[in-house]
Formats: C-alpha cells, sequence, structure tokens
C-alpha cells in the first residue's frame, strides 16, 4: 500500500471544503460529485483547536453514520482521536450547521452500520480488506 500522504490529503481536503461551501453543500467537481457529503469540524485531541474534513455519510433513522475509514490504511484518521476526546462537534450538510453529539459504536450496531454503507458506498469493503484494524464507525446525533 502506498504510504499516507498527509500534505496531499490536507490540500484535497481544502479544495473540497471551499467548492462545498461555495455549491450549497455539493461537490462538483472530482471524486464526490453525487456522494452525500458533509463537513465536520472536531476539536484538535491535544491542540485544542478546531479541524473541519469534509466525509462521506450514510443515514440510520435521524442519526449520521459516519465511518473512520481513512483509505483503509493502518492508523485511525486524526478526526477519530477528536471526537474521541471531544464528542460535540459541528456538522455541515447542504447549507445546514449544527451541533452533533458523536458515539463510537461497538457491535453487532458497528457491523451492522458499516455493511449497510458499504452496501451504498463498495469502497469501504476494500478499505476493509486493506486493513487489520477494525475501522470505527461512528454515529452523530444532532442535539
Amino acid at each position: 500500500m502506498p504510504e499516507f500522504n498527509e500534505k496531499a490529503m490536507h490540500e484535497f481536503n481544502q479544495g473540497l471544503i471551499k467548492e462545498f461551501r461555495a455549491n450549497g453543500g455539493k461537490a462538483i467537481s472530482g471524486p464526490f460529485v453525487n456522494a452525500p457529503l458533509l463537513l465536520l469540524t472536531t476539536t484538535g485531541a491535544k491542540s485544542g483547536k478546531p479541524f473541519t474534513t469534509p466525509l462521506v455519510y450514510t443515514r440510520d433513522g435521524a442519526r449520521i453514520v459516519i465511518i473512520a475509514s481513512k483509505g483503509g490504511f493502518p492508523t485511525h484518521p486524526a478526526w477519530y482521536h477528536n471526537l474521541k476526546a471531544h464528542p460535540t462537534t459541528t456538522i455541515e450538510i447542504g447549507t445546514q450547521k449544527f451541533q452533533a453529539k458523536a458515539t463510537i459504536t461497538k457491535d453487532p450496531e458497528r457491523q451492522r452500520l458499516f455493511d449497510a454503507q458499504a452496501k451504498l458506498m463498495p469502497a469501504f469493503n476494500e478499505y476493509q480488506k486493506a486493513t487489520t484494524r477494525q475501522i470505527p464507525v461512528i454515529v452523530l446525533e444532532p442535539m
């Protein structure tokens, strides 16, 4: 597996965040056109600074489901560690912006939610095959 390029990912995400906010919560170019996309703003676990990350999501009733896949790399994404330390987060979906509480799910719920998202977005199955870690599934509940 290629080495995870933090700088390239950061630059890609910054462009996607700008595009999302400029187009009413939609990506108009690149791999996320027509994908259900949200912006997750977490509080840094160590720094206390805000960090915004674009992520695909699904819904489970009124709950929003995100997966900490990091593309199948061996470590969890920084935003996951931030949510563990500070579970209150800000979400942007479309033109809506609201606070949510994050809960890290446990099996069997984790597996059910992972399978539901992977059915819609098969790349998540590939990410799980690429790593030995169990990929976390997080539920966001609007506050």
